[in-house]
């Protein structure tokens, strides 16, 4: 189920799992990274934990403790989703459904890549 857990974090989910705060365990550290004294001297690194599942989501994505609260919340609730739903999940399909479309568009670029080569070699044969 990790590579379920991976496809978290995509947007436009609607129906996703309902968390309540007392399935959650939330810590509050020093972030890494980055950023030197703003970093290192703050406690706004959000770790949160989902008890019955036991995923644990850190963030620490802004300087801002509540934004950072806020986004950790709903990685962990997409991520709970996933875990719960599987391949059901609204998120699962739409991290597919990227994914077939990224794979469309390659595939388009290399087909106007071959054209290109072969209009290129008609036109050299021309004006042999």
């Amino acid at each position: 189920s990790v590579p379920l857990l991976q496809a978290a974090r995509k947007r436009n989910s609607l129906n996703l799992l309902e968390l309540s705060e007392a399935e959650l365990e939330e810590q509050f550290v020093r972030g890494d990274g980055p950023g030197g004294q703003a970093t290192n001297k703050t406690n706004n690194c959000v770790v949160l934990k989902h008890i019955p599942s036991g995923i644990v989501v850190k963030c620490h994505q802004t300087r801002s403790l509540e934004k950072n609260r806020k986004i950790a919340r709903e990685i962990l609730q997409e991520k709970v989703d996933l875990f719960y739903k599987g391949e059901d999940s609204d998120v699962f399909k739409e991290k597919k459904a990227s994914e077939r479309q990224k794979q469309e568009k390659k595939r388009r670029a290399k087909e106007n890549l071959e054209r290109k080569k072969l209009f290129k070699e008609m036109q050299q044969l021309a004006k042999e």
